[in-house]
């Protein structure tokens, strides 16, 4: 099994953290990974053999605490305390989870969108989120922050996964406009946003989309630096990761190249 350890500073031993690739676990094709092994496909909804998944769950539960919550994910920006709900596979319907108490494993899936985990640095409380561009846009990791703070952490640390990459992130001009709108909105002036003016705020956010050639209202988008905006708006300075795109690299499982595949895994707890 081929893993991610989030490799990132001020974060205390009592967190847990890991990202899993496309290797290691008992799926075949379309979902193993990408030589014809076994592929470690996590995710239920994707119509691979159900008991395939079951035990891919179960590969990747032995280094786990406990049993993740997985969230129904809808690509919007509700957040959860993942030792407040049923854990209950897929009857919780959120994008992002939070955890104060010991044993309780924050999980997020992901086949191209941006996989986002956060550590407390005096190691009270962790969280995940689930960033594709309509969470960006819609606020999910703003809100994942204040739901930490609001649970008593002190100074967070986020650390960005795997996701579909700027050379290969192709959106629309409806796209470019959401986030737009979003940068001119009043809430976009917090944080390290704060001093900046609207018209800064639009070029920041205009900057993260090159335009393609001979293709009309066709952007590139990068959304790891989407993603470093929404932070630094809510106040996170510490960011690690980005970079790997799932598009690229065979390792990892994507939804735009692929199509039929299966999801990867973030996960983060307390010790």
């Amino acid at each position: 099994m081929h893993l991610i350890i989030p490799n990132w500073a001020g974060v205390p031993a009592n967190i847990g953290a890991l990202a899993t690739l496309r290797s290691g676990g008992v799926s075949q094709g379309p979902y193993d990974d990408g030589n014809g092994g076994g592929g470690l496909n996590i995710g239920a909804h994707v119509e691979d053999a159900p008991q395939a998944v079951v035990l891919n769950r179960a590969l990747l539960g032995v280094l786990l605490p406990a049993s993740p919550l997985w969230l129904t994910q809808v690509h919007g920006h509700h957040v959860v305390d993942a030792g407040e709900v049923d854990n209950v596979p897929g009857a919780v319907e959120a994008d992002a989870a939070i955890a104060t108490r010991p044993g309780v494993v924050c999980a997020i899936q992901t086949a191209d969108c941006l996989p986002v985990l956060f550590a407390d640095v005096n190691g009270r409380v962790v969280g995940a989120a689930h960033a594709g561009w309509r969470g960006l846009q819609g606020g999910v990791l703003q809100n994942t922050v204040a739901r930490m703070r609001a649970s008593g952490a002190g100074p967070i640390v986020a650390w960005l996964g795997a996701a579909i990459g700027p050379g290969k992130f192709e959106v629309g001009a409806d796209v470019l406009q959401a986030f737009t709108d979003t940068a001119q909105a009043p809430e976009a002036a917090v944080g390290a946003s704060a001093e900046m003016t609207p018209a800064a705020r639009m070029a920041q956010t205009q900057a993260c989309f090159t335009p393609i050639a001979q293709r009309p209202s066709k952007y590139l988008a990068d959304i790891y630096q989407l993603a470093r905006i929404a932070l630094g708006q809510a106040g996170v300075t510490q960011i690690y990761g980005g970079g790997l795109c799932t598009v690229t690299d065979i390792n990892c499982y994507s939804y735009r190249r692929d199509r039929v595949t299966g999801r990867m895994a973030s996960l983060i707890w307390l010790k």
